[in-house]
């Protein structure tokens, strides 16, 4: 914070500078109303991230390759997401499992897999009955998934076999 005196003799504050440490490792410095760009993570970072809470992750093809569709990836996946990821895991008590990520192979669009603001979850009873019973009901995606949004603002789809999770932030982490 910077303190400075106006022309009428008066002390101002203005922050200047800001410099936020995300996560053990991740910081993020940017000036006075600077947009701060979405936080990028490896496949490493997020899998400790997952597992230090308990969620397990797969993928069809056994594998974590960004560029093969068959695999589950986690390069490149919003910082907030993975964090998401764990506040969904600590407030439903849910086993969860992830099974798509940031690999190809998913829709296109600035909010997608790809460019890692999405996971996907395995359908679990628990899961299903958590999103239903503490999210809003907010009608049909445009492909006819049934959404609910949490009180932060993520959107969770219904799929059939799997959640379609868009993590906008890290749900109140």
């Amino acid at each position: 914070m910077e303190t400075r005196r106006t022309k009428n003799g008066r002390l101002r504050s203005a922050v200047t500078a800001l410099t936020l440490v995300v996560a053990p490792g991740i910081v993020v410095v940017g000036g006075a109303g600077d947009a701060v760009a979405a936080t990028k993570i490896s496949h490493a970072t997020a899998t400790s991230m997952f597992r230090d809470v308990g969620i397990t992750w797969s993928s069809s093809g056994g594998c974590s390759n960004r560029n093969n569709a068959t695999c589950t990836s986690f390069d490149q996946l919003n910082l907030t997401s993975a964090q998401g990821a764990q506040t969904l895991k600590r407030a439903s008590g849910c086993g969860l499992n992830i099974t798509g990520g940031t690999e190809t192979g998913h829709a296109s669009g600035t909010y997608s897999h790809w460019n890692g603001y999405k996971l996907d979850f395995g359908k679990a009873i628990c899961l299903t009955n958590y999103i239903k019973n503490n999210f809003t009901y907010i009608g049909l995606r445009g492909d006819g998934a049934a959404q609910w949004q949490s009180g932060s603002g993520n959107v969770y789809a219904d799929e059939g076999n799997h959640w379609d999770v868009t993590y906008y932030n890290c749900g109140g982490c």
